[in-house]
């Protein structure tokens, strides 16, 4: 909105109406008032969650000092939400497809989570809402996200030549819609997902199938990312806290891909109208730290499936958008960890009790927060070591830029 008034205002020569024309600029102004929306209003909403008696039911797992928590106010991920939504509305160019994208999963993610918190606090259910239902939900999300990708006209990518090249042949490149993707730690990093089919031989055939591949893919990481985010969250601040660091990584990259200078020295996409994603993500960043004052140990409000759900859902998709999905095994590590230490309890609890009849552990619980806690490592100590290793894991992922 305030990007609307400032041109309206430049036309009037209105002194420093200039100002909302910078990326940069909207970006603080968005993460600033996002931080002061989930700072200001998030106390009064966490007492209006107490006066509702909106508390987390603890199951007993034998961790210490779990049992404290119970009663503790959950869907605080409505001020994450807001904090979000808000800030993007005002700074943002609303118009712009990227941002509407962003916006609606948002919206669209936060929305199941709380179907899920509604159904495990008002009705008692520990379940919450049916799996099936949740990937229903993450499976539309992107069926949505991949079409707009390959029907709206606005989603093309400039593919960049090296460094060297001279300035007049970077811009005879021509803008084109591809699934091409940026592949890290190789040179010339422009994968293709049509190797993924390369045994079609009709190349009429072969280029629409390839957006069914992506459409796929898209659901995937989409599904794997959000579900990451959901496990994640068992401890005081850490989903919030690293995921804080996965947004600040992927601002920069959509900065980098968003500006054709940087982008062509660090022979990446070139994508146009993505650099508006920073404003968006200026606007999370903010919201999560500001919730993050309400989240730290020993937390005030859990941000419950409303919170963690749509998180997961910004960084996937953020991250399809400016075509780094490749890079969510390293930037989202710590999900992919949490992820991984659950499947391998599950399936070799389930092994050796069919070869040896009775199920062995690898660890002493699963997900592998619940592990340390196992070993008496204090709860504050555990989510600082998970953040220290999300910040490696940050640094490598800029890295990929240029190591190749």
């Amino acid at each position: 909105m305030f990007y609307y008034l400032g041109l309206w205002l430049q036309s009037l020569d209105f002194p420093g109406a200039g100002l909302f024309q910078y990326i940069t600029f909207r970006t603080a102004l968005a993460f600033l008032g996002s931080l002061t929306i989930a700072l200001i209003f998030g106390g009064t909403f966490i007492r209006i969650l107490q006066r509702l008696q909106i508390g987390e039911t603890i199951r007993d797992l034998g961790l210490e000092g779990q049992m404290q928590k119970k009663g503790t106010p959950t869907m605080g991920g409505v001020i994450i939400i807001g904090a979000t939504v808000i800030p993007t509305l005002l700074f943002a160019k609303i118009y712009n497809v990227y941002i509407v994208l962003m916006l609606f999963t948002t919206i669209f993610m936060g929305f199941i989570g709380f179907l899920d918190d509604y159904i495990k606090v008002f009705k008692k259910n520990k379940e919450g809402l049916a799996g099936k239902f949740k990937v229903l939900g993450q499976i539309s999300l992107g069926l949505i996200v991949g079409l707009t990708m390959w029907l709206h006209s606005d989603i093309v990518i400039k593919p960049t030549t090296h460094k060297q090249v001279a300035e007049v042949e970077v811009s005879a490149v021509n803008y084109v819609k591809t699934t091409q993707t940026n592949v890290p730690f190789f040179k010339n990093n422009d994968g293709d997902y049509k190797v993924l089919i390369s045994f079609i031989e009709d190349e009429e055939l072969k280029s629409k199938l390839v957006w069914i591949v992506f459409i796929a893919i898209v659901i995937f990481i989409i599904t794997a990312v959000s579900n990451g985010a959901n496990i994640t969250d068992g401890l005081d601040g850490l989903a919030t806290g690293t995921s804080a660091l996965i947004g600040i990584t992927l601002g920069i990259l959509a900065y980098l891909s968003g500006n054709i200078v940087y982008a062509t020295y660090l022979n990446i996409f070139y994508i146009p109208h993505t650099g508006e994603l920073v404003v968006f993500m200026g606007a999370f960043i903010g919201a999560l730290i500001g919730f993050l004052w309400y989240n730290s140990y020993p937390a005030q409000v859990f941000m419950g499936d409303t919170g963690s759900l749509a998180i997961g859902g910004i960084i996937a998709v953020y991250a399809v958008l400016i075509r780094k999905e490749l890079l969510i095994p390293i930037l989202c590590g710590i999900f992919l960890m949490e992820n991984l230490s659950v499947v391998m309890q599950v399936s070799y609890f389930k092994y050796t009790k069919r070869k040896y009849g009775e199920g062995r552990r690898i660890f002493l619980m699963a997900p592998l927060h619940h592990h340390y806690q196992k070993k008496n490592i204090p709860e504050p100590k555990i989510v600082t070591r998970f953040w220290i290793i999300g910040i490696f894991l940050a640094i490598l992922t800029i890295l990929t830029l240029k190591v190749r």
